[in-house]
């Protein structure tokens, strides 16, 4: 009982953390954008991106030292599913998610085949081994060269304009210090979380498909509500985009690396259900290049399916 409530009290502190922590790395990543004259999507597509999804990281690559990487490949797509549905969703809620046609044409087909290469490599053999594992961190810097060149290009075609900016001191402060509160914030509701779980009598995979994935999502969750709210959409959509980018090729290339990843069955469904539902959101930004309220109404109601399909099963 006493276990219990601990973990409650760590569950709470973790939310505190991660929403105070979210607010300030929007705050100093907006600011350092517009310091930069780059938009808000790269900003969101690589520096939120990465800090949002240190825990996804910790997680991964801590079991993989331990050789009990099990729940690595589970974590990621139950993280980039949850990103997709809940926290696109969740953002169109607040205001409708107005989508840009380069990010419609280049960045959102690639985080598509970033799913379907995880797929195809994990199909072939069921595992992910340590060359598959240097392919995806192989592909992971071209896409951040890709990143920096199109951030350099936006700088040079941005106009001068008088912004009030923040200092560059305080900017650092808050990017570092709001990724340090999202990363132990993250840490502290998988933990109370997890414990909770276990004592319910959950299976390790649906530990990793529901629990840890939806805790080591909850600063991608935060992050991008508060970007919406904030009117920084383009962040908000960058970050999720970006998350599962980093999650598929930096997370799992780091963890294949370190010790190879078993795929089971129910990885390769779920990966196929990651791909249609991506496609899904694609179709639906693609229709008046923004993700509207009723739309994210639709992938909340998908996702609660989908919880309900793999509780069951």
């Amino acid at each position: 009982m006493t276990e219990t409530i601990w973990s409650l009290v760590i569950l709470v502190i973790g939310f505190v953390l991660l929403i105070k922590g979210a607010d300030f790395f929007v705050e100093g990543s907006s600011s350092v954008a517009k310091r930069l004259r780059v938009p808000s999507i790269i900003i969101g597509l690589t520096i939120v991106a990465m800090g949002t999804s240190l825990p996804e990281c910790a997680v991964s690559v801590t079991a993989s030292l331990a050789d009990q990487n099990a729940l690595a490949v589970s974590n990621v797509v139950g993280s980039n599913i949850f990103n997709l549905m809940v926290v696109c969703g969740f953002c169109a809620l607040f205001s409708p998610l107005a989508v840009q046609k380069d990010t419609l044409k280049k960045e959102f087909p690639f985080s598509i085949f970033c799913a379907l290469l995880m797929l195809g490599l994990g199909y072939i053999g069921m595992t992910l081994g340590r060359g598959d594992g240097v392919i995806f961190l192989v592909i992971f810097v071209g896409f951040l060269v890709w990143m920096v060149k199109s951030a350099l290009n936006a700088r040079s075609n941005a106009e001068e304009e008088e912004i009030e900016l923040l200092p560059v001191w305080r900017c650092i402060l808050y990017i570092v210090g709001g990724a340090v509160a999202i990363k132990f914030g993250g840490d502290f509701v998988v933990d109370g979380a997890s414990v909770i779980a276990s004592k319910l009598g959950m299976s390790q995979n649906l530990i990793g498909l529901t629990v840890v994935a939806l805790g080591t999502s909850l600063p991608e969750l935060v992050t991008s509500i508060v970007a919406a709210r904030k009117n920084e959409v383009d962040m908000a959509l960058g970050n999720v985009i970006g998350s599962n980018v980093f999650n598929i090729l930096f997370v799992l290339g780091i963890a294949a690396s370190i010790s190879p990843i078993a795929f089971i069955m129910e990885n390769v469904i779920d990966i196929i259900l990651l791909v249609a539902m991506s496609a899904l959101v694609w179709i639906f930004a693609w229709t008046k290049q923004k993700i509207g309220r009723t739309e994210g109404i639709v992938m909340l109601l998908i996702y609660a399916g989908y919880l309900v399909y793999i509780i069951m099963r």
